[in-house]
């Protein structure tokens, strides 16, 4: 799908056909939409068949139409059972004729741009323009990061009592997209790294990308902080989990003893063997009853006083 958009009285309104200075933004394009932006603007259809890559890592490259960002920008993916955190690359395309970003999926980042939540964003100042979307897409990082947090507080009071694979497996999948928000906002860092070398950045714009930095820098010590705080909760209750599951196959090991006691006398006694005036005592299956009680309940005392039972 193709959206173009204009700046006209500081509101971004959309338009149908393409003009000096638009933002048009391809959102999980066909290829006759990539085939017509490619030749309308002389950019490769590799080059943005690269932002629809879901494993391009952000990176920047110069090419004969002008300058080529890919940037990772945080997902939720909302399943019937829990909730998912990834990144996918946004391409942002940097031409002489206007800018173009192309995406796989529909992002809020992309509504904020939009509806004008972007401050003071331009399309002419070409160059604070990726400065401006990293730093947007570091607040959606910084807000799922607190919503991971939140997460793994709440995980943490139903794994105490769990024996369950299921909350671990929970707990691996926020691992896994915290481990994928710290390459991806190390890669950012990386691309502002590179535009910081840009001759042409005017002061406003330099400012703007040191504080978009310490941004980064900030996102990156919250997931390596969580990601080290899970790590540490998931071996801490993988073993309450295992020692849960021990208690439980002690009681049970322990209950069989018990029960086993009774099971043997009988069995015994029930032999074809002579037991004498026994044997013909009328109380002897009284007898045999309080024998095996007594002898299972000092047998439960021991294990008890032993912590076994």
């Amino acid at each position: 799908m193709r959206k173009i958009f204009e700046i006209k009285n500081n509101q971004i309104i959309e338009r149908k056909k393409i003009t000096k200075n638009n933002w048009i933004h391809l959102n999980n394009p066909t290829e006759e939409e990539i085939s017509n932006m490619s030749k309308k603007w002389n950019i490769e259809t590799d080059s943005i068949q690269k932002a629809l890559d879901r494993f391009e890592l952000p990176h920047i490259e110069t090419e004969e139409f002008g300058i080529f960002y890919i940037i990772s920008i945080p997902y939720v993916i909302h399943s019937s059972e829990k909730k998912k955190y990834r990144v996918l690359p946004l391409g942002i395309f940097i031409h002489e004729n206007g800018i173009l970003t192309v995406s796989v999926n529909s992002h809020p980042l992309l509504k904020d741009i939009k509806h004008g939540n972007i401050t003071n964003l331009s399309f002419q100042n070409k160059n604070s323009f990726p400065i401006k979307i990293i730093g947007k897409s570091v607040e959606y990082y910084l807000k799922y990061l607190n919503e991971i947090q939140n997460d793994i507080l709440k995980k943490e009071k139903t794994l105490i009592k769990s024996t369950s694979n299921k909350d671990l497996e929970q707990m691996l999948t926020l691992q896994k997209s915290l481990l994928y928000f710290t390459t991806a906002l190390q890669g950012n860092r990386s691309v502002l790294e590179r535009i910081e070398n840009n001759k042409d950045l005017i002061k406003d714009d330099l400012e703007l990308l040191k504080d978009v930095e310490i941004e980064i820098r900030q996102g990156i010590e919250m997931a390596k902080t969580y990601r080290d705080i899970l790590e540490n909760t998931m071996a801490t209750y993988s073993s309450i989990i295992s020692n849960n599951l021990n208690d439980v196959m002690k009681f049970l090991t322990s209950i069989t003893l018990i029960i086993s006691i009774p099971t043997m006398i009988s069995s015994f006694l029930g032999m074809n063997i002579f037991l004498g005036d026994f044997q013909n005592n009328p109380h002897s299956f009284l007898f045999i009853i309080l024998l095996a009680f007594l002898i299972s309940f000092i047998l439960t005392i021991i294990l008890k006083r032993k912590n076994l039972l």
